[in-house]
């Protein structure tokens, strides 16, 4: 298994469904977390609640953050993501339904380094996550960790 780990931040089961489906359609086989909603998902990422402790595992390589979420949405995980300095260059790609300007617009104000809409048809989604795999996982490079950038 990889050991470039995804964080998937999806509330709605169908999508999650999905983008599990798409990612295993197209052989990323990278470790997938899943948390339902944007509390869970600073906790997974900051170690407290029920996530407290040692992480079993790396960190995530990369979020695909949906922006209507439960508890806390997407955009304000976002901006605690960019506020942190142990999570400020991790890469967030918002993956959303919305269609609206402004959530757009207020994503990247926030600091997120790729939005991409759900596509509805199964088929468009598998290549919208397919590209996505191919950029973040393989081609992109990340930024050092703080151990590896001293």
């Amino acid at each position: 298994m990889d050991t470039r780990r995804i964080l998937l931040v999806e509330d709605n089961s169908d999508d999650e469904v999905l983008t599990l489906r798409a990612l295993k359609q197209h052989r990323i086989r990278n470790e997938v977390v899943v948390v339902r909603d944007g509390a869970e998902a600073l906790d997974y990422l900051f170690r407290t609640g029920a996530h407290a402790g040692p992480r079993d595992g790396p960190p995530p390589e990369i979020v695909l953050l949906d922006l209507k979420l439960p508890k806390l949405d997407g955009l304000e995980v976002l901006k605690r993501i960019r506020a942190d300095e142990r999570t400020r260059l991790l890469p967030v790609i918002v993956l959303t339904s919305s269609k609206a300007e402004q959530d757009l617009i207020q994503s990247y104000r926030a600091g997120a380094n790729s939005y991409v809409r759900k596509p509805v048809d199964f088929q468009e989604f598998s290549e919208a996550v397919r590209q996505l795999g191919l950029y973040w996982l393989l081609l992109n490079e990340p930024p050092p960790t703080r151990e590896e950038g001293r």
